[in-house]
C-alpha cells in the first residue's frame, strides 16, 4: 500500500487531498499543528474508506516540528504534498516582521527541507512524487505571501527539471481562489469576489493529480485560472502588480 505524507491535512485542500488518496488506497501521514483536530480528521478517514493514518502534530514555522516531519519523510513514502500554509490580511509593510519570517518558513523553508528530506528515498526506490502547493498569486507581485509562492514555484520546476528521465516527479500547484478555511482565519474580506471565481478544493485536487500523473511541472486547475496566470506572464510584472493591487483593495 503506498503511502502519503500531506502538511496542512485537516482542511482546505490538505484534506481534501487526505479525501482523494484515501478513496484510491493510499497509507495516510497527516501532518497540522492541532493534534485533536488531525485525530478527528484520521478517525473520519477510517470510517469513511477504511484506511490507516499515522497523526504527526507539528508546527512547521518552528525547527522542532520540521525536524520531526524530516525524520518521518525519511522513513520512506510515495507521496508528499506540501500544503501548509497562510496569510495575512494586512499589506506586507503593515506586518510585522516576525510575521513575515514565520511565512518565510513555513512557504518556502519547509517546502525546501521537506522536499529534500523525501527525495533520496524516493529516488533511491526509482519512484515517487512532491506536490508543492503554491498560488495563482505566484504570478502576481503582491506582498509576501506572492514573493514565498513565486519561489515554490521556482524551486519545483528546479527539481522537476534535475528529475526529468527518471520516475520520481515534483510539480507546483497554483490553485486560484477555493472555498476553504485560508481567507477566514486571515481575516480576509472576500465578499466582493464573483462566484464564478471560486473553485472547490476537492476539484483542485482532482486536476492536480491528473496533472501530475501526465507529468505536469506547473498544475493551474481550471481553465479560467489557465487564462488569468497566461496573462500574469505576459504583461509587464509592474503592470501585473498595478492590477493585483486594485483589484485586492476592491
Amino acid at each position: 500500500m503506498p503511502t502519503a505524507l500531506i502538511t496542512g491535512a485537516t482542511a482546505g485542500i490538505g484534506a481534501a487531498f487526505a479525501r482523494h488518496l484515501a478513496a484510491d488506497g493510499f497509507s495516510l501521514v497527516l501532518v497540522a499543528r492541532d493534534g485533536e483536530r488531525l485525530s478527528a480528521v484520521a478517525e473520519e478517514l477510517r470510517l469513511r474508506y477504511g484506511v490507516s493514518s499515522e497523526v504527526l502534530p507539528a508546527d512547521l514555522s518552528a525547527d522542532e516540528g520540521l525536524e520531526a516531519v524530516e525524520e518521518r519523510l525519511r522513513r520512506g513514502v510515495d507521496l508528499l504534498v506540501n500544503n501548509a500554509g497562510f496569510g495575512h490580511g494586512d499589506a506586507s509593510s503593515e506586518v510585522s516582521v516576525d510575521e513575515e519570517r514565520r511565512m518565510l518558513k513555513v512557504h518556502c523553508e519547509a517546502v525546501l527541507r521537506l522536499t529534500l528530506a523525501a527525495l533520496p528515498g524516493m529516488r533511491k526506490r526509482g519512484r515517487g512524487a512532491v506536490i508543492n502547493v503554491a498560488s495563482v498569486a505566484a504570478f502576481f507581485p503582491q506582498g509576501t505571501y506572492s514573493a514565498s509562492k513565486a519561489w515554490v514555484v521556482s524551486f519545483s520546476e528546479s527539481m522537476a527539471a534535475e528529475l526529468a528521465g527518471s520516475r520520481v516527479r515534483v510539480m507546483a500547484l497554483c490553485p486560484g481562489f477555493v472555498r476553504t478555511e485560508f481567507h477566514d482565519r486571515a481575516s480576509i474580506d472576500m465578499s466582493g469576489l464573483p462566484g464564478f471565481l471560486w473553485l472547490s478544493a476537492d476539484k483542485v485536487v482532482g486536476e492536480a493529480m491528473r496533472d501530475l500523473a501526465r507529468g505536469v511541472w506547473v498544475s493551474v486547475p481550471d481553465l479560467r485560472y489557465k487564462v488569468i496566470t497566461r496573462i500574469g506572464t505576459l504583461v509587464p510584472h509592474r503592470l501585473a502588480a498595478e492590477v493585483s493591487r486594485r483589484f485586492v483593495r476592491r
